[in-house]
């Protein structure tokens, strides 16, 4: 395989900590942490491992820290890889998941995908944080030049020692849908449960003779995995006899989170929000519209209908962050976390990177407990806005290819 970097950093959108480890050497210190098998899965899930990987803490806590829009190539901005391993240094978490978009097209070869990934997957990896992604519709990009589809990146990250994706469920729409247990302090059963859906891609060019002009050109989640969401849930409820509460994490919102911010389908004032600024509690910003997908796939309807979601998280939108409760299930975005793709307008761009902390505790209502925001400004990192792309990205050993054969 030919190992020469060939080509820089791009946007796909119109409009530094461990340094040594990650341009220095990075081939031998990801050869010894690549080749063990994930331990994955959950009682009464998709995974190949029947014990719970996550647990609560003695004080009955949890903490996850979701990323979003990593979404670069081969050549990471370095203020990415900054900010998450600042935010991780400083939280600390239980566990830490890029929610879609984890890398971008313009790269030309298989090796160059595998960096990209590692880039953004090594800062918690190297700290021994349990990890998992899910997918947006970026990380294809560039399957036409290098081959890497996602079950291919699916099982090249699952080949990461403290990656917790699991093994799809058979015959279901999408890569890497899954979901993993917390084992509760006090037992063996679990205390919550995290949700990872793949959100799909692109609308395909027709349904039924009709192409999609006019309509959002986003995918949409199936109706097949909403089957499968309510059938495990059912499922995890018989098992455990309990509903298990619950995050639901991917990448697209649904049109429900646009509904929420005006409290309306169809009108979209000032004083529509103002209305669901109340009713909702809305905290946060909204600086561009929600791009949800041409069909509203039913899977809210489908989470009232089970009562175990207590939130679900997006990306996509990288300049929104607000959150609201419509009707008893949190809606709410991730920040962009990455420092390559669009944000905010000329020197403001960078403005708004960061990652969304969630608080569990065992003993209060729901598991839940809050969800913060956390920024690259809160850290001093800097913010102009034109890239800093890494010069020497990590050069892979063929030890590393072996995630093919699994």
């Amino acid at each position: 395989m030919d190992n020469s970097i060939t080509s820089g950093s791009t946007s796909n959108h119109p409009g530094v900590s461990r340094r040594g480890a990650l341009t220095v050497g990075g081939a031998a210190a990801i050869a010894g942490m690549i080749g063990t098998s994930p331990a994955v899965g959950a009682p009464g899930g998709s995974g190949k491992s029947k014990e719970i990987p996550l647990k609560f803490n003695s004080d009955g806590r949890f903490k996850v820290v979701q990323f979003n829009d990593t979404q670069d190539t081969h050549r990471t901005d370095k203020r990415t890889i900054e900010l998450m391993e600042r935010t991780l240094d400083s939280e600390k978490p239980d566990f830490a998941l890029i929610n879609g978009d984890v890398i971008t097209g313009g790269m030309t070869t298989e090796l160059q995908v595998m960096q990209a990934l590692n880039h953004v997957v090594f800062p918690m990896e190297d700290r021994g944080i349990p990890w998992a992604i899910t997918f947006g519709n970026h990380d294809e990009d560039s399957m036409a030049q290098t081959g890497m589809d996602e079950p291919r990146m699916l099982r090249f990250v699952q080949s990461y020692g403290h990656n917790l994706n699991q093994t799809d469920p058979d015959d279901l729409t999408g890569t890497g849908n899954g979901n993993l247990l917390i084992r509760s302090s006090r037992g063996i059963g679990p205390a919550f449960n995290l949700w990872l859906i793949d959100g799909g891609r692109y609308a395909p060019d027709k349904i039924a003779g009709q192409n999609f002009e006019g309509y959002p050109g986003w995918d949409w989640i199936r109706a097949d995995q909403v089957s499968w969401y309510r059938d495990q849930s059912a499922r995890l409820e018989k098992q455990y006899g309990m509903k298990v509460p619950s995050l639901m994490f991917f990448h697209i919102a649904l049109w429900e989170h646009r509904f929420m911010w005006f409290s309306s389908v169809d009108s979209r004032t000032d004083a529509d929000h103002e209305r669901a600024m109340e009713k909702h509690q809305i905290v946060g910003e909204r600086n561009e519209d929600e791009c949800p997908g041409p069909f509203n796939s039913g899977m809210y309807s489908a989470l009232q209908e089970r009562g175990d979601v207590k939130g679900v998280f997006v990306g996509h939108d990288h300049i929104n962050t607000y959150v609201g409760d419509y009707y008893g299930i949190q809606l709410g975005y991730g920040p962009g976390t990455g420092f390559a793709p669009y944000g905010l307008g000329d020197a403001t761009k960078n403005n708004l990177r960061g990652a969304r902390i969630f608080e569990l505790d065992e003993s209060h209502p729901g598991v839940l407990k809050d969800s913060r925001l956390i920024f690259a400004k809160d850290f001093d990192i800097d913010l102009s806005p034109s890239g800093q792309p890494l010069e020497d990205p990590h050069r892979l050993d063929r030890v590393q290819l072996d995630y093919r054969s699994r």
